[in-house]
């Protein structure tokens, strides 16, 4: 009986650590998203973490003003990105992120976690 309860232990262990590797350090996705960086800061109460906000314009006029948008919230764990993106609040920029299927409270509010960050003039001169 020993040896059955000693399986079933490894086993259920086991899919316990496929379950939490799936659920929370698995990549879903990953891409880039472009547009004006609108909002970005640091919060929380017992961790902090940095969040933004992008305006993701899919419409825009003969003034070269959005009229339909929407936005992307991310969250980065990198201090280097952060650094970068406080500077660059108002400006268009293009950020690659990947998408985990659930948050943890250390890593932020969202599942984008945004790992790069560049101008968004200069990155449309770098991919073809």
């Amino acid at each position: 009986m020993r040896k059955y309860l000693t399986k079933a232990l490894v086993i259920f262990l086991l899919f316990v650590g496929l379950f939490f590797y799936w659920k929370y350090f698995f990549t879903y996705s990953e891409g880039y998203r472009a547009g004006l960086l609108q909002k970005f800061s640091s919060k929380g109460t017992l961790f902090k973490t940095y969040e933004g906000e992008i305006i993701l314009s899919s419409v825009q006029s003969t003034s070269n003003m959005a009229i339909a948008s929407e936005k992307f919230f991310f969250s980065v764990t990198e201090e280097e990105v952060a650094r970068k993106l406080e500077k660059l609040q108002g400006e268009s920029v293009v950020v690659h992120y990947t998408e985990k299927n659930a948050t943890l409270p250390w890593r932020g509010d969202t599942p984008y976690l945004v790992d790069s960050v560049t101008l968004g003039h200069v990155f449309k001169g770098v991919i073809p």
